[in-house]
């Protein structure tokens, strides 16, 4: 059994509006030291593979197919197993 872990993110040529809105509310508060700030999503995913590179390559596809707007978004990939 193995565990992707992955992290997409929008590319850093896309407005990020949540990330903007956020980080107006860090500098309401003060915390001006925050220069940039972008807001993205975290996904973990199980897979029962023979091998971690199966189980890699199977990740990459649901990434690539599923979960990942590769014209707007950008991920990293971890494969571990557990």
């Amino acid at each position: 059994m193995f565990v992707a872990k992955i992290n997409v993110t929008l590319k850093e040529s896309v407005l990020d509006p949540q990330g903007q809105t956020v980080l107006r509310t860090l500098h309401d508060q003060g915390k001006n030291s925050v220069a940039d700030l972008r807001v993205g999503k975290y996904i973990e995913m199980k897979i029962d593979a023979k091998s971690q590179s199966e189980a890699e390559a199977l990740a990459k596809e649901i990434c690539e197919s599923v979960l990942v707007n590769q014209v707007i978004e950008t991920y990293r990939l971890v494969v571990e197993k557990v």
